[in-house]
């Protein structure tokens, strides 16, 4: 086949086994590739400090462009047309989100195409039949939208009939399991990709509920204000919002994010969390985030001494018993 070397493809590279194979799949065939990466306060792709995406990127020699989905993505969430999945992911919503954008971006490049690591049949929600037909539909892309993996069981696109990409070359894979492109992955010498899991907070039923809670309450909601969402243990009391520490780092995030009209508390006497209280702050929920405080230290039967800072610090005294963890806990989202 007689590729030309200044056609070029916008590829969705979130660095897993799906995506690196379709990668390599359209760079065999001669085609240049620039790799997108979409970020949200919901990823979990980089939890652990490694960007698979850019490493993946680095390893094909490819440029790779991050864009956020951006405060315009909990429209999507709030509302999904499509419906959820198991807790608050809108996955073919979603994917129909970041397509359109990666086709604005693909326009402004001159792409010829856009592809994926999709797999037909892998994700119940996102990935059968009639969804990728949705997606690909209201996405703005019909015929623009290539999935390598599973081409052969999907119909040409524009770039297979008008003779870019040799279709004999793409994929006839179907299902969850992830045989045929670990195969591809060790002939295309690829070794460095992460294990298949969800990568979505969404997905997480704990945190859906915290999510649904701010959603909730709250119309206009601020990317920190998401962010926190991943800190400590959170609680809604009334129309106060608590959030007590687990670990050191997150009682120092807390502290050092506080703002003017919230109250941090942290335990003086004897070891714990700290706690941050926002919107409706009052005696009753600066009471309550001190107990709940109180209940998550190292107190057993004894009196914590509790520093509250708004304004001028003060302290307050607050007994922990056995039944002082269990008298929050309703309240605990």
């Amino acid at each position: 086949m007689d590729n030309d070397s200044n056609i070029r493809a916008v590829a969705l590279l979130s660095g897993g086994l799906d995506s690196q194979v379709a990668v390599k799949m359209i760079l065999d065939q001669g085609v240049a590739v620039t790799a997108l990466k979409f970020t949200s306060p919901f990823c979990t792709c980089d939890s652990a400090g490694v960007c698979h995406s850019a490493v993946a990127a680095k390893a094909f020699g490819i440029p790779l462009v991050t864009i956020p989905k951006g405060l315009a993505y909990l429209d999507v969430i709030r509302s999904p047309k499509h419906g959820y999945g198991r807790a608050m992911n809108p996955c073919i919503d979603c994917r129909i989100f970041i397509l359109r954008k990666a086709k604005e971006y693909a326009e402004s490049i001159g792409a010829a195409f856009l592809f994926t690591g999709e797999v037909l049949g892998q994700r119940p929600m996102s990935q059968h039949r009639r969804a990728l037909d949705i997606i690909e539909e209201e996405s703005g892309l019909t015929g623009k939208l290539l999935r390598p993996l599973s081409a052969k069981l999907l119909p040409p696109t524009d770039a297979e009939r008008d003779g870019i990409i040799d279709r004999e070359k793409l994929g006839a894979i179907q299902g969850r399991s992830r045989e045929e492109q670990m195969k591809r992955a060790e002939e295309y010498s690829i070794a460095e990709y992460p294990c298949a899991a969800g990568g979505c907070l969404l997905t997480d039923p704990a945190f859906a509920r915290r999510l649904k809670d701010l959603l909730d309450n709250q119309n206009d909601v601020s990317m920190r204000e998401l962010n926190l969402l991943k800190v400590g243990r959170h609680f809604r009391y009334h129309a106060a919002k608590v959030i007590v520490g687990r670990n050191r780092s997150q009682n120092e995030h807390l502290a050092s994010i506080k703002k003017k009209n919230e109250v941090y508390l942290e335990s003086v006497d004897i070891p714990g969390p700290s706690a941050l209280v926002s919107d409706a702050v009052n005696d009753d929920t600066i009471a309550f985030a001190a107990k709940a405080l109180a209940s998550y230290s190292d107190a057993v039967d004894q009196i914590v001494t509790i520093r509250i800072s708004c304004g001028t610090p003060w302290t307050m005294s607050v007994p922990v018993d056995r039944n002082t963890r269990e008298s929050i806990k309703k309240w605990k989202l």
